[in-house]
């Protein structure tokens, strides 16, 4: 876990709520909706440079160790994949495909092991005396040969297909210790009775080594059938066996790589299963050639090929959520999930995108509402922007109406004091890179590159969306990212609904795309226990997540489902009950009223 930032203000401390109990049926959830020259300032650990930068602005907080990622500046950058598949699930067969279509280097550690052992390398050395021992050879010993591999010129140029490893978490791990990272992680999905089938039927041809299968691929003669025999591992006890393994194993790896992972079909024909994979790959890799050719062309230079291409850090959901206040690591970890997903969409050339982001203490609806959290953020954000030499504006809404009705909402009361309080480094960033404003026309200035908005939001009687309005129109092609903004319309002080302009007014809010996005589920009606999440992170889709208790005291989140826009409440109840999205739903009682109007 990174470091995590330290804010220049006290936080109060409340008790941390018990670990979340066992969940009760989540059949009906709800989704609260709370809607000229430049120095360099200082450094997050999250970017990349080809040289020192000559200031780092100390902000009060330990930096975490700078992390160097390669970025190839080819016009066409190679594929880097990782294929995984349980036995028979036919990744051998799709192995060979995928290397003639698109010439990958074909990395197996299988082949790996017995290269280094007969090579007598000193990897090899150590990895025979594990395999005569009757032992699995250790993680770092595998990942140390595959490494060595993958730095080869030829792995480099032509880019490479990593075949069923990692197979494990700790692989996975040491993978990512070292920056090796996939484009894409493509599983294999079949079912078990079809695997059984496909690996009893197996035979193998003692003479040539060849293998055959007794339905789908028979010999080609009497002679060659006669001497067939059974391998001692395709024994249906032991398939079982094996599947069982291979799952334990391969749900932990690819939970490293679920914002990548697609599952295909292998259940169908090699060229059906092909087609589809082939398809997956020519998007990716015209994906890639679109980033660095947008990249040549970027301010930034680099650094817009790299952050585009560079797979963001993220390890699953942050357990324990419901503990509040939340730690310092988990604050930040979130941080670091909206940085690099609001990164991305800025360099790849998005104007006008929002963060919702809608953990415990940024929720509104609950008990607690934890401003320095929400300023911490925000920091976060605009320094790393300012250390790409950006000049940034953060702008909180100031006081909307006269006299009585002089005001702001109260949970932004105050914000603009804690922002010009903050601790903002010894180097200058604020008051040069950084200036804080209000949100309206007359805050945009011709040396400003982007805005930050911090939880534009309407009041009772008051709209700000019309000074949103004339903000960007004012700031024309600039940046302008939307934190937790809730542009709902209210009541106006009479008690009726602002209804001239109101389709325009949400039309515009509505204009705004979303970079970042992270909601709880809960029980429809409730704040306890929490049910699962749903992420986004730009430009990936939306990723629907169960909440499981594995044992007292220790819970995960489990992926359920991607959806390519954000879920209707219909779609997450379907999805936790494994409904198809297009079954008649039926409705139960007052609980599924309510989930309905939720």
């Amino acid at each position: 876990m990174m470091n995590s930032v330290t804010t220049s203000f006290h936080r109060t401390t409340l008790s941390p709520s018990p670990s979340p109990s066992p969940s009760p049926s989540p059949s009906l959830l709800s989704t609260p909706l709370s809607s000229s020259t430049h120095l360099h300032p200082r450094h997050f650990s999250f970017h990349t440079t080809t040289q020192p930068l000559p200031f780092r602005c100390h902000t009060q907080l330990p930096l975490a160790p700078k992390r160097t990622l390669k970025v190839n500046c080819s016009t066409s950058d190679p594929l880097k994949v990782v294929i995984s598949g349980a036995p028979a699930s036919g990744k051998g067969t799709q192995c060979e495909l995928i290397l003639q279509k698109f010439g990958l280097v074909h990395v197996s550690t299988g082949d790996l092991l017995r290269a280094e052992v007969a090579a007598e390398t000193e990897i090899g050395n150590k990895a025979k005396e594990f395999m005569n021992a009757g032992q699995l050879v250790p993680d770092d010993i595998v990942t140390a040969m595959v490494a060595a591999r993958l730095s080869r010129d030829d792995a480099k140029q032509k880019g490479w297909l990593l075949d069923g490893y990692p197979r494990s978490l700790g692989q996975a791990q040491s993978l990512e210790k070292m920056q090796i990272r996939p484009d894409v992680y493509i599983v294999l999905d079949v079912p078990d009775e079809i695997l059984i089938d496909r690996c009893v039927g197996r035979r193998l041809d003692p003479v040539t080594g060849k293998i055959y299968h007794l339905k789908f691929f028979p010999p080609q003669n009497e002679e060659i059938k006669a001497r067939l025999v059974t391998r001692p591992d395709d024994t249906e006890e032991k398939v079982k066996s094996r599947l069982s393994i291979y799952k334990q194993n391969a749900e932990a790896a690819s939970s490293s790589y679920s914002n990548i992972a697609h599952k295909i079909d292998g259940s169908h024909s090699k060229e059906v299963v092909f087609k589809e994979i082939e398809s997956l790959l020519s998007q990716v890799q015209q994906d890639k050639v679109k980033i660095l050719k947008s990249g040549e062309k970027s301010t930034l230079g680099i650094k817009k090929g790299q952050t585009s291409l560079s797979e963001d850090k993220w390890r699953g959901i942050p357990t324990r959520l419901n503990n509040i206040p939340h730690s310092r690591e988990i604050r930040k970890y979130f941080y670091d999930d909206v940085l690099q997903a609001t990164q991305r969409a800025i360099n790849d050339g998005k104007t006008r995108v929002k963060v919702d982001i809608n953990i415990p203490e940024l929720n509104p609806e609950m008990d607690v509402y934890r401003i320095g959290t929400l300023m911490e953020l925000v920091r976060s954000l605009a320094l790393s922007f300012a250390d790409d030499g950006k000049r940034v504006k953060v702008c909180v809404q100031g006081s909307m109406g006269e006299g009585a009705l002089a005001g702001m909402p109260l949970q932004l009361a105050g914000t603009r004091k804690i922002l010009e309080f903050m601790d903002w480094g010894d180097y200058g960033a604020k008051g040069t890179f950084i200036n804080i404003g209000t949100i309206g026309a007359a805050e945009v200035e011709e040396q400003d590159d982007m805005y930050i908005l911090v939880a534009p939001q309407n009041a009772v009687g008051n709209c700000i969306i019309d000074d949103l309005r004339a903000m960007t129109n004012a700031a024309e092609h600039r940046p302008v990212i939307l934190i937790n903004a809730r542009l709902k319309d209210l009541p106006g002080s009479s008690g009726i609904m602002q209804t001239m302009g109101r389709d325009k007014r949400l039309q515009y809010a509505a204009s705004f795309e979303s970079c970042y996005f992270f909601r709880l589920l809960y029980y429809a009606g409730t704040q306890y226990p929490i049910m699962g999440a749903i992420r986004m992170t730009y430009p990936y889709p939306y990723e629907l997540y169960k909440r499981v208790d594995e044992s007292p005291g220790k819970e995960k989140y489990v992926i359920l489902s991607k959806f390519p826009q954000r879920p209707t409440t219909d779609e997450i109840n379907d999805a936790f009950q494994g409904k198809p999205s297009n079954e008649t739903r039926k409705a139960s009682g007052i609980w599924s009223f309510l989930s309905g109007i939720l």
